[in-house]
């Protein structure tokens, strides 16, 4: 289960990592003869895989459900609904697993599923990570601690906040290599940024390399307004610097294949890029600043370069033509992929269900 607040797998312009992950899970491990039920609100569909609705509408799909737009519905009550419309599915998990249907409940948004794993303990719980374990939320992890429940990490660097969890693994998120065309050698001469265009993500500093460099750079990302777009970006737009907005996923990798790298200034400690492993997979090595789960995923000198400051990144630049865009690939291929995802979270289930 990821959420109740739009259909699985999302409408076009929803970027949420989390929803594509959980179908390449369930998806890939039906595909290895599992019996895999999905819960997700009406419209969800995946490849042999049962979906399970409860009747539960998408709540923000589209023009949103009316109950968002209700009388007195402020922050305040918004908040309550997302939590509540997506612990109506995990406690319909939580009910059928009682019957003896499941050996094992995956949830990806686990703050909404704590209060039902603390109540239900003979129930194997096991949670994927997809956020930072800022200190607020290792202690409700720690408050509603009990041996059923289970964190999978996306990336050792994610695990550093709180060491003390109840981890089952680190499981790399992974890509589908096979639908991911490789390009040998790129077309275009220009950089690539890819991802929403928020701070912590660090387009401005992106679009500073690039005007640093006299360089092109193409931004890939939803739209936003506000101090930051208005200031940052939006005045250096033009022929050098473009924003293209969300193009569809085949048009995406012709935008990874033909730069000459991807930017990732990251200002944040990101547990894991799926932006740097899609990349790869299309031949194009990433520059990245040395946050979060870089060091893990870049091979520094082999598939880019993880650097400290936006100097070392300008100056690395400059070393794009001594990466081999194979070696990109191959990373991905025996690391990143989807296959080797799905075959990690294959080895930790069963052996829950042995424990069991």
């Amino acid at each position: 289960m990821v959420t109740g607040h739009f259909t699985t797998p999302p409408p076009f312009g929803v970027i949420y990592a989390p929803m594509d992950i959980a179908v390449s899970i369930s998806e890939g491990l039906a595909a290895r003869g599992h019996d895999v039920v999905f819960f997700g609100p009406q419209g969800s569909a995946l490849k042999g895989v049962k979906v399970e609705s409860g009747g539960l509408k998408p709540l923000r799909q589209e023009d949103q459900l009316p109950i968002l737009r209700g009388e007195k519905v402020g922050a305040a009550e918004r908040d309550k609904l997302f939590t509540l419309w997506d612990q109506y599915l995990i406690a319909m998990m939580y009910e059928r697993a009682c019957a003896g249907e499941f050996d094992v409940l995956h949830v990806h948004p686990p703050d909404r599923a704590l209060p039902l794993a603390y109540a239900f303990r003979d129930i194997p719980t096991v949670y994927t990570l997809h956020d930072p374990i800022f200190p607020w939320r290792a202690e409700i992890f720690r408050m509603f601690a009990s041996p059923n429940q289970y964190y999978v990490s996306i990336s050792d660097a994610q695990r550093k906040p709180a060491p003390d969890l109840n981890y089952l693994s680190t499981i790399y998120n992974g890509v589908e290599v096979t639908d991911i065309p490789f390009y040998k050698e790129p077309k275009g001469d220009y950089l690539l940024f890819v991802g929403r265009l928020h701070p912590e993500k660090g387009v401005s500093q992106a679009v500073e390399v690039a005007r640093k460099l006299g360089e092109k750079l193409i931004i890939m990302g939803p739209p936003v307004t506000g101090e930051y777009w208005d200031t940052k970006i939006k005045p250096y737009l033009g022929d050098t610097i473009q924003h293209v907005g969300v193009v569809p996923r085949e048009k995406l990798y012709e935008y990874y294949g033909n730069a000459k790298a991807t930017l990732v200034p990251i200002q944040w400690e990101e547990p894991f890029g799926l932006v740097m492993t899609e990349s790869f997979a299309c031949g194009t090595p990433v520059i990245a600043f040395r946050r979060g789960s870089v060091p893990e995923v870049v091979e520094d000198g082999v598939t880019g370069f993880v650097v400290d400051t936006l100097e070392e990144m300008c100056d690395a630049v400059g070393k794009i033509p001594s990466i081999d865009r194979s070696a990109c690939r191959k990373r991905v291929e025996a690391h990143f992929s989807n296959a080797r995802m799905i075959e990690r979270y294959e080895e930790e289930f069963l052996r829950l269900v042995g424990k069991k």
